[in-house]
Formats: structure tokens, sequence, C-alpha cells
């Protein structure tokens, strides 16, 4: 599927500001100014590995680092309500899945990380599972046999942006329940397909660790993770 990312469908000139630099007045291709959309096509998925490692976390994918055009066209997808974005972020993250999986077409089951009640009126519906429904869709186009659930419920957490890791994980740990009646649908469905949880961001990998072991204690065994980015953590000196 490489080299099909951001290179499709152009959009009508000047809707919209760049997704990707926020830049005005620029003719736009799926949201982002030709600069941005070169850069974003030009990313390619590549292993994630949060320093400390936590407990519990699959082996994860990303797309790209948490910078730049990337950096700004999830945010602009989060947080400035630019919905449309679903469609090529959810390609992007196709690959990732793709790469979490193996890279040979197979079946695979997506679990997107929840968001939480509030979260999602303020985005206006859970953008995770949008981008999750996007990629299965993306995957089933290439051959995959891809499918998306989603058996957990995010509870009401904190602001974890200045937290250290460790704090991070015990509010991870507290985060997700299992939604009632899911998990026997769930099982169901991964029954001989990877089982692929999807996030927008890792950081510190504790959200995606929690997930896994909350899935795993309802015999749910994750085999990877996949997200369009990754923090680069800076350490002090």
């Amino acid at each position: 599927m490489a080299g099909t990312l951001w290179s499709a469908v152009a959009d009508l000139v000047l809707p919209v500001e760049c997704a990707g630099c926020r830049a005005s007045h620029e003719p736009l291709r799926r949201g982002a100014c030709a600069r941005c959309a070169a850069e974003l096509s030009a990313l390619r998925p590549f292993p994630a590995r949060p320093d400390p490692l936590p407990a519990g976390l699959p082996d994860c994918v990303a797309v790209g680092a948490y910078e730049g055009p990337l950096r700004q066209t999830i945010l602009s997808y989060k947080e400035r309500r630019r919905s449309g974005l679903a469609a090529p972020l959810g390609e992007m993250l196709a690959e990732a899945v793709a790469r979490a999986a193996g890279g040979a077409p197979r079946a695979v089951l997506l679990v997107p990380v929840p968001a939480t009640a509030e979260a999602a009126r303020v985005r206006r519906g859970d953008h995770m599972r949008r981008l999750a429904a996007r990629a299965a869709r993306r995957l089933r186009r290439a051959g995959w046999a891809a499918a998306v659930a989603c058996p957990l419920r995010a509870l009401p957490k904190p602001d974890a942006a200045g937290l250290d890791a460790v704090r991070r994980a015990a509010v991870a740990q507290a985060s997700f329940r299992v939604r009632p009646g899911r998990v026997p649908r769930t099982r169901a469905k991964a029954a001989g397909r990877a089982v692929i949880v999807v996030d927008d961001i890792v950081t510190t990998g504790s959200t995606l660790a929690a997930v896994t072991t909350v899935l795993a204690a309802q015999r749910l065994v994750v085999d990877g993770a996949a997200v369009l980015a990754a923090t680069r953590r800076r350490r002090p000196g």
C-alpha cells in the first residue's frame, strides 16, 4: 500500500487552511497544501519503542514522528474539528497496521483505544473509532480481511501531560473498563485474526499497555499496536 498516502483526491480550492501548516490561500489536496501533502506521503511506518518500555506494551508501529505536518494534521483532526481528515489519516493508520501485522495481507481485528464520553462530545464522536473504520476499509481494499471491535470504554481521567511514566501508567490502568456484552462478540471476531490495538499518538506507551492488559484479562491476546505518531522524548542533558 506504500505510496498511496495523501495522493488520490484533490479538495476544492481554498475551502479551509492547510491541516499540516495552517497556511491559508493555498490549493489543498485532502486538506493539505502541496508541500505538506508531499511530506505526509513520504512517511513510512517504523517500530516505536518508548524508553522506558512499560510492562505489557506490545510491539508498536508508528507512521511518523509527532512533529511537523503530521502533528499539525492530527491536531486539526482532533482539536479543530476537521472530521474530513479521518479519511487520509485512516489510510495512513492502515499502513502502520499492515506493518504491525507482518506486512502480508491476512485477517486482522482493529481495536481502537476508546475516547472518554467528554472527549467524544467535544470532538463530535470517538475520533479513534472513525480512524479505525477508515483503516479497516483501506485494508480490505488491499486484500486484508479487516474488522473493527470496540470492547472497552474509557473512564474520565486527569490530564496526564505533566505526569512521569510511572504516574501515567497508574492513571492509564484505572481508565478502561470492559463494555457489557462486548467481549464474547469480540472474541468471536478475533478468532483467526491478528489483534492490533490502534491509537493516534504513543508517548510513554502506558495507554497501549493498559488496553492490552485489560484485553488480556478477558482472554483477548493482542498481537501488536499501531499509531499515527510517536513522540520523541528528550532527556535532560
